[in-house]
């Protein structure tokens, strides 16, 4: 289940959050992520602060993938966010991080974990879809923009 559509719902989604560090933003998704699988917050913060301290999943652009794998998981989970304002996310770039995707994985989904990662990343990469989100009203609105891209184009 690798597709972003099939671990994305209206509701992974947060527009305007407000975080004033890298700290504050992983909290907020670590929250969110615990209402929508029952897993801790603490767990989940403290497995994307670990992660985070392997090296930054701030990828560039202003663009951050927080990931992690967790035991009591059976699906990959994602959830969305756009901060209200960028913060300090020690990114490659040193460019402040705006636009969050955040990945938990099942502890055994080695691929499909690799292959979450990699659709997200280039679906993050793209400079259309970057500006489209930052310039989404609402959670629905960046819940569309995102799914939209997974569609199939037109030859």
């Amino acid at each position: 289940m690798s597709e972003i559509k099939c671990m994305l719902a209206p509701d992974h989604v947060m527009v305007d959050l407000h975080a004033n560090c890298k700290r504050e933003a992983l909290t907020l998704l670590a929250q969110k992520a615990s209402k929508l699988t029952g897993i801790s917050a603490e767990t989940i913060l403290d497995t994307l602060i670990a992660r985070e301290k392997l090296g930054s999943t701030g990828v560039g652009g202003g663009v951050a993938i927080p990931h992690g794998k967790f035991a009591d998981l059976e699906d990959m989970v994602g959830i969305v966010a756009r901060l209200a304002k960028p913060v300090d996310f020690d990114a490659v770039d040193d460019q402040p991080v705006d636009l969050l995707f955040m990945l938990l994985a099942p502890e055994s989904a080695n691929a499909m974990h690799l292959k979450s990662l990699s659709k997200v990343a280039r679906l993050m990469r793209s400079d259309e879809v970057r500006a489209a989100m930052r310039g989404a009203s609402s959670d629905d609105a960046l819940f569309a923009i995102v799914i939209e891209q997974e569609k199939p184009r037109a030859a």
